[in-house]
């Protein structure tokens, strides 16, 4: 039982952090160009460059791999894994296509979209293993 415990708690800090590195993401993609236009200073911070959107991709990779699987061992919800896979693969995508393939508007709707759905998975897959379904 131990075990168990620590897992799910292992489990929730993963997808707390998933959870928010996905917003963080978000919040890059839709008000970075907001805060350019508003302040042009900010361009110079680290930020700004095309590789805070590469750095965020390699943390939450392994983030949402690890917790959705953990999670689905726990409460046997493929479909929660599935939403997940599918959102990381888009965010993937997203950045090797990058906005010379599909246009900055491609690569900005690719990266928010998802970014929502690694999140959904992870708010489903965070509830799923609080519920009865995971006997705790």
């Amino acid at each position: 039982d131990d075990r168990l415990q620590l897992g799910i708690m292992f489990t929730a800090i993963l997808d707390r952090s998933a959870i928010g590195l996905s917003t963080l993401c978000i919040l890059h993609c839709l008000a970075l160009p907001i805060a350019l236009v508003m302040a042009p200073s900010v361009s110079a911070f680290w930020f700004a460059e095309e590789q805070f959107h590469t750095m965020l991709l390699y943390v939450v990779l392994p983030t949402s791999v690890i917790a959705l699987t953990l999670g689905c061992k726990q409460h046997k919800s493929r479909t929660t894994l599935m939403w997940g896979f599918a959102g990381l693969f888009i965010l993937i995508s997203a950045a090797a296509l990058g906005h010379d393939w599909i246009g900055e508007a491609g690569e900005k709707l690719f990266t928010v979209i998802g970014a929502i759905m690694v999140m959904v998975s992870h708010v489903l897959n965070f509830r799923m293993c609080r519920s009865d379904q995971c006997e705790h």
